[in-house]
């Protein structure tokens, strides 16, 4: 049996700002994993903003107080899973982070659209210091304590490129934006039903794995992290489709309305607005 355990800490929502200046919403939570062992643990994913992160490190102090924190792994290049990088290195000394090469080449392109994205949104709440993860050896596996946690390229979620971190030891999936807890899925990306199948096909991938344990991106606080986590967010994906196939939905508003009526108690419609808006702006390019 291993000895490997995981917590989750979920980073609460917090207000983001238009390009005026006003308030745009509240941003979707971030589930932020901890796996550990006897002596060192690894970090999965961060918050966006220092504020973010310094609660983050507060919660892995009391976590494991007497372990030690090796590595940080980033489950693809938005923003929001690693802009804590620099905070938690200058907290825990030695610290490397890492990701797929993919992924590494994702961060470099958020970072060159730093200023007109998250730094208009979270304006001064961000460490502009950036710190990339460094590539994965060529098998995309790391070890923690002779245990194996291994990247799997699934593809394509809410962005292009992604990854889990599958940890066979403990059948645990920490998912990053391939699967969604009780929050509206950001489809503004997926804007092509060809996207939406390939996001449908990642979760099929993470299901041929048989996970125990599946970590959602973004979730309520308050949610377990189970394996039918991957079928809902396969089901969300597939109304979104089907309300667009059957001509149900002949507009971004009434799309909007019917994946609300359908997933009432979901956290952020805003998310779920931009994917509905974007879907028709592609229909009516074809």
């Amino acid at each position: 049996m291993s000895s490997l355990r995981a917590d989750v800490y979920t980073a609460p929502p917090i207000p983001w700002k238009k390009p005026n200046g006003q308030k745009g919403g509240l941003w979707s939570p971030i589930a932020c994993t901890l796996i550990h062992g006897s002596k060192e643990a690894i970090l999965v994913d961060t918050p966006i903003t220092i504020a973010q992160t310094n609660d983050l490190i507060t919660w892995i102090k009391a976590t494991i107080p007497s372990k030690s924190l090796t590595k940080i792994y980033i489950t693809h290049g938005h923003g929001d899973h690693w802009f804590g990088i620099p905070t938690i290195m200058k907290e825990f000394p030695g610290v490397e982070a890492f990701a797929t090469a993919a992924t590494v080449r994702h961060m470099e392109g958020q970072v060159k659209l730093f200023k007109k994205g998250f730094g208009s949104q979270f304006p001064g709440e961000i460490e502009e210091n950036f710190v990339l993860a460094k590539p994965l050896p060529q098998n995309n596996e790391m070890d923690l304590e002779g245990n194996i946690l291994r990247a799997i390229e699934v593809g394509q979620s809410d962005t292009h490129d992604s990854t889990v971190l599958w940890v066979p030891s403990i059948k645990l999936a920490v998912c990053g934006d391939v699967v969604y807890g009780d929050v509206h899925q950001m489809l503004g990306e997926c804007n092509t039903k060809a996207k939406r199948q390939g996001w449908i096909d990642s979760i099929r991938k993470v299901e041929a794995l048989k996970p125990e344990i599946v970590v959602p991106s973004h979730k309520r606080a308050s949610e377990i992290d189970g394996a039918f986590h991957l079928r809902n967010s396969r089901e969300y994906i597939e109304s979104f489709e089907g309300f667009l196939e059957s001509g149900k939905a002949g507009d971004a508003r009434e799309l909007s309305k019917l994946m609300m009526e359908k997933y009432p108690t979901r956290f952020n419609p805003g998310a779920l607005i931009v994917g509905c808006i974007n879907a028709f702006k592609t229909e009516s390019k074809i």
